[in-house]
């Protein structure tokens, strides 16, 4: 009996017991006899469940340190009755969501290992490809082709900016450190905002854009909603060939209102379409100049907004992106 409490109990039973012995022994030693084994008897059954009692706690001790240790696989539940079994199921639960964030943290760490890897394997090309233009400007006297290294310079310079600016937004979303406002804009607008970067490029390659938008409210972050369909637009127009199309138009009906996106390019190969949303992921029809986070970047947005993105494409006939805005959140 190492329990302080435990044996301030027994001692004052013992005692009580002994007292009231002594007064029973000076009426009726029979009485005297009764009241002992009745002490002991009391005693006994008070020591055998407070020590069982004990041992229960006792080895929920032990569960409690092997699961600090980084022990998840233990088989703690319990479906009998009483607080020391409640308490047992608790710890069980705890154990199973510690087992559930550890598991997470692992692949959350494997994720960012990988990630870290893509984007230096993103920034070395650009890089290289500096350093070499770096030190063939230093030795070419012609003007002619010291522009063209400063304009080849410029493009990688430009895609680097390009993708530490997206990498830096993802990794905002990815913490919730970015806030959502949660306005309502119009659907057209944001179209119109959204195709206007593009315009040029769209008439240097010949491709043609056919709007056929409606205006319904968004209920959202009108910036990064403008940002996420620009995302979309890029990747279409970096799949069309020249005197191809790219076609935007809108569709209401009572649970949501969507936003279709579509080309007529090269299309998404079946096995590349479950992953296009990924991030550094390159399908078998992506252009040379693809960073793989345009797409994934629009899909946390969209989901942040509690919207839904999805693709259908047809190898040789065309994409087509379609984003609902559901009415009420399902």
């Amino acid at each position: 009996m190492i329990n302080k409490d435990m044996k301030i109990i027994v001692a004052s039973g013992a005692l009580l017991t002994f007292v009231l012995s002594m007064i029973c022994l000076f009426f009726e030693p029979v009485c005297a006899l009764i009241c002992v084994l009745l002490g002991l008897s009391v005693t006994g059954i008070f020591i055998y469940y407070t020590k069982k009692r004990y041992d229960a706690l006792n080895e929920l001790n032990n569960y409690l340190s092997l699961i600090c240790s980084g022990k998840y696989d233990l088989d703690i539940a319990d479906n009998s009755e009483g607080e020391v079994s409640i308490l047992k199921n608790n710890i069980y639960k705890v154990m199973i969501l510690l087992r559930t964030k550890n598991e997470l943290l692992e692949r959350d760490n494997t994720y960012l290992s990988d990630s870290l890897a893509d984007i230096s394997h993103q920034l070395k090309t650009p890089l290289t490809s500096m350093m070499v233009m770096t030190d063939l400007l230093k030795e070419e006297k012609k003007a002619d082709k010291q522009q063209e290294f400063i304009s080849i310079i410029e493009t990688q310079l430009d895609k680097m900016k390009w993708l530490i600016t997206n990498l830096l937004k993802m990794s905002k979303l990815d913490a919730d450190t970015v806030d959502f406002k949660k306005e309502e804009f119009s659907c057209r607008e944001a179209l119109e905002q959204s195709v206007k970067p593009f315009l040029i490029t769209l008439d240097l390659k010949g491709i043609d854009l056919n709007l056929d938008i409606g205006d319904f409210d968004i209920v959202g972050d009108s910036g990064w909603t403008v940002e996420a369909l620009e995302n979309i637009i890029k990747n279409c127009i970096e799949h069309t060939d020249k005197n191809g199309e790219l076609r935007i138009t809108t569709k209401e009906n009572l649970i949501y209102n969507s936003i279709m996106i579509s080309d007529n390019g090269c299309g998404i190969a079946k096995e590349d379409l479950p992953h296009i949303f990924e991030r550094f992921y390159h399908g078998k029809n992506s252009s040379s100049d693809s960073v793989g986070i345009g797409l994934a970047l629009a899909k946390i947005i969209f989901d942040k907004e509690n919207a839904r993105i999805s693709v259908t494409s047809e190898e040789n006939k065309g994409t087509e992106f379609e984003i609902k805005f559901y009415k009420s959140i399902i």
